[in-house]
């Protein structure tokens, strides 16, 4: 398949990842049993949309034209593909690399530029089932052109699906799928795919070669039931390097392979890292990150300037977690730095709906760009109803804050192509306990919003309940509503909101003093984002078909005391609400189905429910334009351009 080359890094290694999710389908298997909660409705499979409501279909998140995009307690992973023509070989942060060159202008041959995405998609329903791998393709991430299905289950490595994985592209621009396969035998392995004509820009064809499938066949110590989500690989001390998420009753682990080939790969003998008491690791993900700027690394930078994060989703909270901490390439081992949390109570991309993420290190920005999907959170009923189910969120550059501890996100900067030329603008808006100040003049259920809100003072700031301590933000902020009143908030943004405020879904700050400090909670709270009432007693509804309201919420680290300000963007569209506190300290997705606060009829409202006043200093609103969305590549402008 590739000779005897000599298989050092690419530069595009980190720039293929794979959309293949993380099925997790527990009532479809045998007496081997796959271990998951993946729900699977077998009557609903291939009820084909008739019609495809459009009432809650988004304007500019990544979403099929119709039926299942992921779902209910599945993962989803993405592939971009990023080639590399050029050839010459630096070092980077201590690793041997190829330097891409990139024409100053897309032309007929430009293929540096051309992003893949590859999800999990069923042709035939929206509800999990008939998977095959969809293909779509970008040149800004923002406007998508559709593909034929790229991978579907057909060898005895993968006869009983196809599921998700990572991608390495391999000297002589020679991308290489790993995913996991699942066997007669439910079986989870290893395997991989090529293209079939690497002279096609486009990547049409995959193929699944017979010879050296599986490329990873779990020998029995570890539990086949539990073994998958291959990383992209890195090369250091001679090596590559995947990982691949597992468990073992309740440690969750990740098991580290090697090879000097590409072909013939080894267990190590310990695990890359291993936690107790976290369950299954699902898409683990492995990447260093510079200390100093927002540069991003290739995935096979290694140096003592690196920090690396190190992110599962967890199979039992369906909530992501990430550490920061050091690579030991000579123990092969990941060490977490100390404070930073290695359990459930750890820190998150994002505290909403967000799940099984992918990054990947984009060269032709020098930018590590994070990806994840939203499911639906209405029910099955209503998916099948609808004819879709499932969107893809914004793609977001991510490095790490200057204060060592955290991650800090952003919306890529193409998205901002989308908005308006004359945006709405507000300032110096003081607002007063119980005001609400209406935005007007924009779309608000297809907006993108800035505002950074001040104070004269903390003064006011409620006490921080020692109880909560030991709860879940969440919890705080669905005890300490909108609508209570506060000293230093709640105050924010009343985003989707019908005219009389009978649907809203507030985004909004509250300040606590605790001890010497004080305590920032910043959440997204859909419990009133819809008139829709689900009452399992009185509707016979299972609890698959109710609507699913959280409150979600997460802490912001900032220093109120000396800046007295605190910053918000929102991105609104239609169903689903994308929140980044603080310049992306905390972010919160909610998805939310609002019935009167649909379309022309959304409303945006500036509010303030705290005794402290609060001053709007600035506000900016944007309508969102639409982008190209899965149209036919054959039908797309994409297609004359290259």
């Amino acid at each position: 398949m590739m000779g005897g080359e000599n298989l050092r890094p690419s530069i595009a290694t980190t720039l293929l990842h794979i959309a293949a999710f993380c099925v997790v389908a527990a009532t479809i298997i045998g007496n081997s049993g796959v271990q998951g909660s993946h729900k699977v409705y077998r009557e609903l499979q291939s009820v084909p949309a008739d019609k495809v409501i459009e009432t809650h279909r988004t304007g500019y998140h990544f979403q099929p034209p119709k039926h299942w995009i992921n779902g209910s307690l599945t993962c989803a992973r993405f592939c971009f593909v990023t080639p590399c023509t050029g050839h010459e070989w630096k070092i980077v942060n201590g690793a041997q690399i190829r330097m891409c060159e990139f024409p100053l202008n897309p032309g007929p041959m430009y293929f540096n530029g051309l992003y893949h995405l590859f999800y999990q998609y069923n042709p035939k329903g929206s509800v999990w089932g008939n998977i095959v791998w969809a293909h779509s393709v970008s040149k800004d991430l923002i406007n998508w052109e559709a593909l034929e299905p790229a991978i579907e289950a057909s060898k005895p490595f993968d006869i009983k699906g196809c599921w998700s994985g990572s991608a390495t592209i391999l000297p002589g621009n020679k991308p290489f799928i790993q995913y996991t396969g699942i066997d007669k035998d439910e079986r989870q392995l290893q395997d991989f795919a090529v293209p079939k004509n690497l002279s096609d820009p486009y990547l049409r064809e995959w193929v699944k070669p017979d010879q050296g499938n599986p490329f990873i066949d779990p020998d029995p110590s570890v539990n086949a039931s539990a073994f998958r989500d291959p990383t992209t690989a890195w090369f250091v001390n001679g090596e590559w390097h995947t990982v691949v998420g597992s468990k073992k009753d309740m440690l969750g682990i990740a098991y580290l392979y090697t090879s000097k080939d590409f072909k013939k790969w080894v267990k190590a003998k310990e695990p890359l890292h291993s936690v107790q008491g976290t369950g299954m690791w699902e898409c683990p993900d492995f990447y260093p990150v510079s200390q100093t700027g927002d540069r991003g690394l290739d995935t096979s930078a290694v140096d003592k300037s690196v920090k690396h994060v190190f992110k599962v989703s967890l199979d039992l909270t369906r909530f992501e977690y990430y550490t920061i901490g050091v690579y030991d390439t000579d123990k092969e081992k990941y060490i977490p730095d100390e404070g930073s949390v290695d359990s459930w109570a750890g820190i998150r991309y994002d505290y909403g709906n967000f799940y099984a993420s992918k990054s990947f290190f984009d060269y032709k920005k020098h930018r590590r760009i994070l990806w994840g999907w939203a499911n639906e959170s209405d029910g099955k009923t209503r998916d099948v109803n609808k004819g879709w189910a499932g969107i893809q969120l914004i793609p977001r550059k991510v490095w790490l804050d200057p204060n060592g501890k955290q991650l800090l996100q952003w919306p890529v900067e193409e998205l901002e192509t989308l908005r308006s030329a004359r945006p709405v603008t507000l300032s110096s808006k003081v607002l007063k306990q119980g005001q609400n100040i209406e935005v007007e003049g924009i779309t608000a259920a297809q907006a993108d919003v800035e505002v950074s809100f001040s104070f004269q003072s903390l003064d006011k700031a409620e006490p921080f309940d020692p109880k909560w301590a030991d709860l879940p933000a969440q919890d705080v902020c669905h005890e300490k509503g909108s609508t209570i009143p506060g000293g230093v908030g709640p105050f924010g943004l009343l985003t989707l909101a019908s005219e009389k405020l009978e649907e809203l879904t507030p985004v909004m700050f509250r300040v606590f003093k605790k001890g010497d400090n004080h305590v920032v909670l910043f959440c997204s709270d859909a419990t009133s984002s819809t008139l829709t009432k689900d009452d399992e007693k009185s509707s016979n509804l299972t609890r698959d078909d109710m609507m699913y309201k959280p409150s979600f919420a997460g802490y912001v680290d900032v220093d109120l005391p000396k800046t007295k300000k605190i910053a918000l963007r929102s991105l609104i569209d239609h169903s689903v609400v994308e929140s980044f506190a603080e310049g992306g300290k905390t972010v919160i997705s909610s998805r939310v189905y609002p019935t009167l606060a649909v379309g022309p009829k959304a409303h945006l409202f500036l509010f303030n429910n705290g005794t402290e006043e609060v001053t709007v200093d600035k506000l900016t609103a944007w309508d969102m334009a639409k982008p190209v969305m899965n149209v036919p590549l054959e039908k797309a402008s994409i297609n004359t351009e290259l």
